[in-house]
């Protein structure tokens, strides 16, 4: 298929790399032309603009950052919709505000077009060796359509729904997840304030009751993996202002679908005090940097 790839960032270089390797034809775009190289150096082409990607184009993907932005690549300042061939199938990879999935998806088939949200799950890791999750919310016809593209990047596709309920999947995910790496971090803080070594205690947590994707894919904790961000001090992986961004739309769908969100709000709040310490543009994996001053601190106090 011929696809337009618009965001090269952590996830979207991988992603397009991965098509291009099933034989996809890619023309990429991102606000930040170095990003372009990486696509180019594995078979893709790069347009100067989302418009220009998305020329003769069966199928336009888009991971961008926030809700802002995909609003503003489809109907705003980027004006895509209005470019595009009648037919064209839209897929946002982008984790935004259901809302607004919602709406872009109604004034896309008032132009003659589909759209999918598909948000993933798996990190840069996942998206780097195609085994990706995708959460697809709209419909059924559309999703085949997509099915080859999604299959070259990941290795479950799941259709949770009509249009919003992939964003909702991958929302609640998020929310789980931070609040899992927070748990994390604090255990391993526990365990090393205690005299535990963070790889031993890790090994044990991990095929225990307490596993969970940080132990299992995504330590937090230096050294213990290799090649995750922890042992590249946070760098790459999904950012914190990212993650904290995904915990403060869960916690806003919690109060509008009056629901619990105690930890979620908790997670969030942690989250939101690591980007102000200056911490957003690492991995959120780097909130173990907050328990370790905290360790730093309580043995201070004993010396």
């Amino acid at each position: 298929m011929r696809v337009a790839f618009i965001g090269l960032g952590n996830m979207g270089k991988p992603m397009s790399r991965n098509l291009v390797r099933a034989g996809h034809q890619v023309t990429g775009f991102d606000l930040v032309p170095a990003a372009g190289a990486y696509l180019l150096a594995q078979g893709g082409q790069v347009a100067d603009s989302a418009v220009a990607a998305a020329a003769g184009a069966d199928v336009v993907i888009s991971m961008l950052p926030t809700s802002e932005h995909v609003r503003d690549l489809y109907f705003g300042r980027g004006a895509l919709v209005a470019h595009i061939a009648p037919g064209t199938l839209l897929i946002d990879s982008s984790t935004i505000s259901i809302s607004v999935t919602r709406e872009l998806a109604s004034e896309v088939r008032k132009n003659g077009c589909a759209m999918i949200d598909a948000p993933v799950s798996g990190g840069t890791l996942g998206a780097e060796a195609g085994t990706l999750t995708f959460m697809v919310g709209g419909e059924a016809t559309d999703l085949e359509r997509a099915r080859p593209l999604l299959e070259a990047m990941g290795k479950n596709i799941v259709h949770a729904g009509s249009n919003g309920a992939g964003q909702t999947a991958k929302i609640c995910n998020n929310m789980l997840s931070g609040i899992c790496m927070i748990g994390t971090t604090e255990a391993l803080a526990l365990g090393i304030a205690n005299g535990l070594d963070p790889k031993i205690l890790s090994d044990i947590m991990r095929t225990s009751s307490g596993t969970n994707f940080a132990l299992q894919r995504l330590n937090p904790y230096p050294g213990v993996m290799p090649e995750v961000p922890s042992s590249r001090d946070y760098q790459g992986g999904f950012r914190t202002d990212f993650q904290l961004k995904d915990m403060l739309l869960a916690v806003q769908l919690a109060n509008e679908s009056k629901t619990l969100a105690t930890l979620g709000s908790v997670a969030c709040n942690l989250f939101s005090i690591h980007c102000d310490n200056g911490y957003a543009a690492l991995d959120y994996s780097s909130i173990m940097l907050m328990m370790d001053k905290a360790l730093a601190a309580a043995a201070s106090r004993t010396k």
